[in-house]
């Protein structure tokens, strides 16, 4: 467990493990509303790290364990810099860089800005720009400032994850106690900011071997005509669909997930 310092009063939480026999790093890339413990449960993280991967995880500014001042803009500029600066800082050997959701773009748009990358893994990443995908972020901060996190995921959920995943996490929700966001707060303002990101991206200008995982059950941003359009403008790419697991694959199927990262790491 380690920050890194971006300026005063600003740093990013990360953990680092150096790799192994492979020499390869996986560098995982959160979505909004995710965090570290994502990518550190046993199947993922630990079993990477044992068949001899290297792993670094880290949080935005705003999320857990990050810091940030009252006058720093959060948006997806600033995540993306700050995404490259930590690949620069800590220069894991041989970068594989794994994106979640909106993080799957942001990998994409670092390697663009020069982030070191031999291979890049998009989760559920695939989406054109336009009044549906704006509508969704846009419902999604109004959401956040009546009733939080919580409310978000309850409204979701049943739409995002499969239904066993769905039947675990049942008795635990629905219960009230939301909590509105307010200004100021890391996740309200990363939310916020969340709305101007350039979904538009140059796929073309991908150098390095795409993989991509898109989940059935992902029935708010899963589109198959754009997902089959801007994978066919990736120069080199594979597309693992995942029939039993929806928009959080990492949490839904974690063992088969780090499987396929290393089948893919393998093939670089």
């Amino acid at each position: 467990m380690a920050s890194l310092e971006i300026g005063p009063g600003n740093n990013l939480y990360y953990e680092y493990d150096a790799p192994g026999a492979t020499g390869q790093t996986f560098v995982f890339v959160n979505a909004l509303t995710g965090n570290t413990g994502m990518w550190q449960v046993e199947e993922i993280g630990p079993a990477l790290r044992a068949a001899g991967y290297g792993t670094l995880v880290y949080n935005f500014r705003g999320q857990a364990e990050s810091v940030f001042t009252p006058d720093t803009d959060l948006g997806p500029l600033t995540i993306v810099d700050d995404l490259k600066h930590i690949v620069d800082a800590v220069a894991p050997p041989r970068p594989i860089l794994v994106g979640l959701s909106i993080g799957g773009l942001f990998a994409a748009q670092a390697y663009l800005k020069g982030a070191a990358a031999e291979g890049l893994v998009l989760i559920n990443t695939l989406r054109k720009p336009g009044l549906r995908l704006e509508w969704i972020n846009a419902a999604m901060v109004r959401m956040a400032a009546a009733g939080g996190s919580q409310l978000i995921m309850e409204a979701n959920l049943p739409m995002l994850v499969n239904p066993e995943q769905l039947a675990k996490m049942r008795p635990n929700l629905l219960k009230g106690d939301y909590q509105a966001m307010k200004d100021g707060e890391g996740l309200y303002e990363l939310m916020k900011r969340s709305v101007t990101t350039d979904w538009d991206f140059p796929y073309e200008k991908l150098a390095v071997p795409v993989l991509l995982m898109t989940g059935t059950h992902d029935r708010v941003f899963r589109v198959e005509e754009d997902i089959a359009e801007l994978e066919a403008r990736i120069p080199s790419s594979s597309h693992i669909v995942f029939s039993d697991a929806g928009h959080l694959i990492p949490a839904e199927r974690p063992e088969r997930f780090g499987q396929e990262l290393m089948a893919f790491a393998a093939t670089l």
